[in-house]
């Protein structure tokens, strides 16, 4: 991508977003050949395609992978070997994954022209949020028969024909105006760099965004002034990153219009620490001095501009609202001016949802902007306002080369598909020849090598913006609780979970985490919970005690809600046993993150793994559970 693209920014850059979208299967026929022809003589292609360059060749000979197909190959680059086993460019960096999916952090290889890529994504998302449309719904149609002709006919050109008649959601305004009067206080971190055998730089994707000059010498832009420096979100030490990123974004609390983290769990894990630490940050304020904890040079001379001199009347301030009994409702209160929260609330952060707008007193939109992942950036939501439950992201034709699994028919996902399993490659279909409501796995072919890659992802068809198709994210496809027949994916669980933790709302309690784990120790297996719940104060101060009775119905109500398989297997099988619910103490998934993240994840990254499988986590769990409860009862099942 050349480099004039990164300057473009507001209308410029939505330009530019419509040209791409609107010839999707040209941008994306074009990307496949240049990836092809750049590549050709490295070891792997030649190994199928014996040096051609045909895009039928390609398709009919590469065979689809997963990451320990391709593994040998990045080890070997990793160790020091030339780049040319896989591509024809430099492999400039190893960008290591969050490490939460699959236990051990994955390498995954990248080219200096990626962070163009990724830049250019960023510099869409505020001209999406700022954008004015004029598109005005016709009150006289169908929408429902509309949508049931479609939906069978379920092919882009269907779509694009509702769209003509108006049968997709119209504004006549900017999603948030404004946005250029004030700061963002963005929570954003980075990890300590290793570097691989062969001297590469092995770092987390967000690390190498963070310190590459795109992102450190970007010009000067209203939309996006960051209440933090610099300084303080490259600071390796996660602890001292975030005193001073939370001290700055307190100490402009008047001025910042917009909050956010990468993940739902980032920003939560900061209001805790908020929670532990705003005395001491309220002293800071106070006196005009950096806490002496806070000890990374950098950090200290960037703050010392920040908190120039004393401020009583502000501290004051912070503390009336921090030191109330209940913190609902706290971050409209310490930020009155905050338009929206902005973090990823989609798949296994959506469970972070009810926090949140907890803590926002239900006044601040969650806008959940990009999608991304540490093998490529993909996508943009259009609609930034839209409810959590219906973000869409829009696939950027230009990112790589897409194609994707069917996982079934007529909008009826098909969960028996191992991860490991052959793929045909006559199977897979191509961006532009998805249909609307199917659910598919996502594939790529990357510039670095990366060469019809299974992501994992189980995304499904919402809609078309142009040419380009708009995907739900569902769940990843590998993360699976299973005893014997029986296989309960990552969205399985979550519908579950939900619908059980309404039985704790009476108690004022609040379901804050939760993973699982297969236990097969004993005869049957049963599936475990580790839940961590908080119990808010009621309004006359007293905590309403948790009847051990609720945490039973909540055993029996998530298996109420698994598939027709699972509660077979319990009822009539008798091969699975009781599911249990752990409960542990306050801040346990605080020690897992940390676990992780000493293990090579990244803060920015993490995500709580919803199904167990490292030792040292699961002994972890274990040691802070402080009470058990098992299902009372068989779930329904009918033959």
């Amino acid at each position: 991508m050349e480099g004039k693209r990164l300057e473009y920014r507001g209308e410029e850059a939505l330009k530019e977003l419509e040209k791409f979208t609107a010839k999707a299967d040209e941008v994306q026929e074009n990307i496949l050949k240049e990836i092809i022809a750049r590549n050709c003589e490295t070891e792997y292609l030649k190994t199928y395609m014996e040096g051609s360059k045909d895009v039928l060749e390609f398709k009919h000979r590469v065979p689809v992978i997963t990451y320990k197909h391709i593994y040998p190959y990045i080890q070997r680059i990793a160790n020091g070997e030339d780049s040319s086993l896989i591509s024809g460019h430099p492999i400039t960096e190893m960008l290591c994954s969050s490490g939460t999916s699959d236990g051990e952090p994955k390498m995954m290889p990248s080219i200096a022209e990626d962070l163009n890529r990724r830049t250019f994504l960023y510099n869409l998302i505020m001209p999406i949020m700022n954008h004015e449309t004029h598109r005005v719904e016709p009150p006289l149609i169908n929408k429902n028969l509309l949508k049931f002709v479609f939906l069978v006919a379920s092919t882009p050109e269907s779509q694009r024909v509702m769209d003509s008649v108006g049968c997709v959601e119209a504004h006549d305004h900017r999603y948030i105006p404004g946005l250029d009067e004030g700061k963002a206080m963005y929570l954003y971190f980075v990890k300590a760099e290793m570097s691989t055998p062969g001297d590469l730089p092995s770092r987390t994707v967000l690390t190498s965004y963070y310190k590459s000059k795109n992102f450190r010498c970007r010009a000067l832009d209203a939309f996006n002034d960051f209440t933090s420096p610099n300084q303080a979100i490259l600071c390796t030490d996660s602890k001292q990153s975030m005193y001073c990123q939370l001290l700055a974004g307190l100490v402009h609390r008047h001025q910042v219009l917009r909050i956010g983290a990468v993940f739902a769990s980032a920003l939560l894990r900061a209001i805790s620490f908020l929670q532990r630490h705003w005395v001491d940050l309220c002293n800071d304020i106070r006196t005009g001095h950096l806490n002496s904890s806070v000890t990374d040079p950098e950090c200290r001379s960037s703050m010392s501009t920040i908190l120039s001199s004393p401020n009583p009347r502000l501290a004051n301030e912070i503390e009336e609202i921090c030191s109330c009994p209940s913190w609902k409702g706290i971050l409209p209160r310490l930020w009155p001016r905050a338009k929206y929260i902005e973090a990823v609330i989609t798949g296994s952060m959506a469970q972070y949802i009810p926090s949140l707008e907890s803590y926002s007193g239900g006044k601040l939109p969650l806008i959940c902007t990009m999608y991304a992942s540490s093998e490529c950036y993909f996508g943009v939501n259009m609609k930034p306002l839209c409810d959590p439950d219906d973000v869409a992201f829009t696939l950027l034709p230009n990112m790589c080369y897409f194609e994707f699994i069917p996982l079934g028919e007529n909008g009826t996902l098909l969960k028996d598909m191992d991860e490991e399993e052959e793929v045909p490659k006559e199977k897979l279909v191509d961006l532009v020849h998805v249909r609307l409501g199917c659910y598919y796995e996502l594939v790529v072919t990357t510039f670095a090598g990366l060469y019809r890659y299974r992501i994992g992802d189980v995304l499904q068809v919402a809609g078309f913006h142009n040419r380009a198709p708009q995907f739900r994210f569902i769940c990843r496809r590998n993360v699976v609780l299973s005893i014997e027949e029986d296989k309960t994916n990552e969205d399985d669980l979550h519908r579950s979970i939900t619908m059980a933790k309404k039985l704790l709302e009476p108690y004022n309690a609040l379901l804050v985490e939760y993973t699982s784990y297969a236990d097969t120790s004993s005869l049957p297996g049963h599936y475990v919970l580790y839940w961590e719940i908080t119990e808010y104060i009621s309004a006359d101060n007293s905590p309403t005690p948790l009847d051990p009775k609720v945490l039973e119905e909540c055993c029996i109500t998530v298996e109420e809600q698994l598939d027709y398989t699972y509660r077979r297997c319990r009822t009539q099988d008798k091969s699975v046993g009781p599911l249990e619910i752990k409960l542990v103490q306050p801040g346990t998934f605080e020690g897992l993150m940390d676990l992780f993240i000493s293990q090579g994840g990244s803060i920015n990254q993490y995500k709580t793994p919803r199904c167990i499988k490292s030792g040292n986590a699961l002994k972890l769990l274990n040691s802070n559970v402080k009470a058990s409860f098992f299902s009372p009862r068989h779930p329904i099942w009918t033959p």
